[in-house]
C-alpha cells in the first residue's frame, strides 16, 4: 500500500545527506537542519525567497529544489504531500539570447524519489556529460510506491501550470544568485521540451503528451511501455514537420518481457502507419548519426530493469542524439557512421542502484 503522509524517512535522510557528500554537494544551512529535524520536503530553507526550499552546488552544477502549487502532490485523492520539483542547471548553461530554456522532464519510476532517481540513475551526470545546453527537471511522484499516478500534472493543462510556475521561480533574484553566470533571469519561456520516463513514470508521461497543453520535442522511455501504446503513437503521427513545426522523436529502450512485448505491439502499428522504424536488437548496432536522425526508435538493452536509465549511458545518448540545442564542442559525431560503442558507466555509479524499481 502507499505510504501515507510519507516525506522523507529516516533511511531517505541519511541517503540524501550521504549522496551529498559523495557528490560533492553542499546545501544550505536552513534546509540541512530542517532534514535533520525530520521536517517534510517542502519546509522553507531560512535565507531562501519564494518557493525555493533547497539548493545544492556541485562540481557539475546547481540543483535547486521548489516546492510548487503545481507540482504532481499534493493532489486530491492522494496520500502523498510531497511538493518538491527537482531542478538540475549544469555549470556550462547559458541562457540563449531568445530566451528560450530547452529542458527535460523526468519522471521516475516506482519505489522512488525525484532525488533518490537524480542519483542513483545518475541523471545529473549524463545530462552534463551531454553537453546540452538544457535544464533536467525531476517532479517528485509517488513517495516510494508502487504507484504511477500523477496528481495534478496527471491532469489537463497540468504540465502547462507547473512550468509556467517553474519558470516564474526561476526568474526570482534568490535563484540568480545561487546560479551565477548560469543565472535565468530573463528567461521568458521553455523552448525544445523533451520527457524522459523510467518504468511506472510512463503514465503520466503519456497524459502530458494527451493534454499536457505543451508541445513535447522528445519523448524516451527506459523500460517504461507498460501502456497507452495508442497515445504514444498518436503523438509521434501528429508530429508530422511542416515548416514551423517541430520533428517529434520517439526512443524507447526495453529490457523486460512485458515491456518488449509492448514495444514490438507499437513497432508494428507504426510501420503500418508508413513511419519509418528503426529497430536496434543487438545493442550498439545502430549508429550515432541514425540515433540522431531517426524518427521513431526502439533499442532493445541487454540490462536489467533498474539500470536501463543508465548504466549504458542511455539517457545520454538520447541527449546527445536529440534537436536540444548544444554550445559547447563535441567528439561523439566523431565516428557517426559505424556501429555505435556501448559505454558503460563507472562502478562508482552503478552502486548507485541499491533498490530496485518494481513494474507498474
Amino acid at each position: 500500500m502507499p505510504p501515507r503522509d510519507e516525506h522523507i524517512s529516516c533511511v531517505g535522510r541519511r541517503r540524501f545527506l550521504t549522496a551529498l557528500v559523495a557528490g560533492g554537494l553542499s546545501v544550505t544551512v536552513g534546509m540541512e537542519r530542517a532534514l535533520a529535524d525530520g521536517d517534510d520536503a517542502s519546509t522553507k530553507a531560512g535565507g531562501l525567497s519564494g518557493k525555493l526550499v533547497r539548493v545544492e552546488r556541485g562540481p557539475l552544477g546547481v540543483t535547486l529544489a521548489f516546492g510548487l502549487e503545481h507540482a504532481p502532490f499534493p493532489a486530491e485523492g492522494a496520500s502523498y504531500k510531497d511538493d518538491t520539483v527537482l531542478v538540475f542547471v549544469p555549470r556550462h548553461y547559458r541562457l540563449p539570447a531568445s530566451g528560450q530554456l530547452d529542458a527535460v522532464v523526468h519522471f521516475h519510476g516506482h519505489n522512488n524519489t525525484a532525488a533518490g532517481a537524480m542519483d542513483e540513475h545518475a541523471l545529473r551526470e549524463q545530462l552534463f556529460e551531454s553537453k546540452q545546453n538544457a535544464l533536467l527537471v525531476v517532479p517528485q511522484g509517488p513517495v516510494r510506491a508502487a504507484d504511477s499516478s500523477g496528481g495534478k500534472v496527471e491532469q489537463r493543462g497540468g504540465l502547462r501550470r507547473m512550468l509556467e510556475e517553474l519558470m516564474r521561480e526561476l526568474a526570482r533574484p534568490a535563484v540568480g544568485k545561487a546560479l551565477g553566470a548560469s543565472r535565468l533571469r530573463g528567461a521568458r519561456r521553455f523552448g525544445a521540451l523533451c520527457l524522459s520516463a523510467h518504468s511506472g513514470g510512463y503514465r503520466v508521461a503519456a497524459a502530458c503528451l494527451l493534454h499536457g497543453e505543451v508541445e513535447v520535442t522528445e519523448v524516451y522511455l527506459f523500460d517504461a511501455l507498460y501502456g497507452a501504446v495508442s497515445t504514444f503513437r498518436a503523438w509521434l503521427k501528429g508530429g508530422t514537420p511542416g515548416r514551423r513545426a517541430p520533428r517529434r522523436k520517439l526512443v524507447s529502450t526495453y529490457a523486460t518481457a512485458p515491456v518488449r512485448a509492448q514495444n514490438l505491439t507499437l513497432i508494428a502499428e507504426l510501420r503500418s502507419d508508413g513511419v519509418d522504424v528503426l529497430h536496434e536488437e543487438r545493442p550498439g548496432s545502430l549508429s550515432r548519426v541514425e540515433l540522431t536522425r531517426g524518427r521513431a526508435i526502439f533499442l532493445a538493452s541487454p540490462l536489467d530493469h533498474g539500470g536501463v536509465t543508465y548504466r549504458h549511458n542511455n539517457l545520454r545518448d538520447c541527449l546527445y542524439a536529440s534537436q536540444l540545442r548544444r554550445h559547447q564542442k563535441s567528439d561523439w559525431f566523431e565516428e557517426r557512421d559505424g556501429a555505435r560503442p556501448i559505454e558503460a558507466r563507472e562502478r562508482r555509479d552503478e552502486r548507485r542502484a541499491t533498490r530496485s524499481d518494481a513494474s507498474p
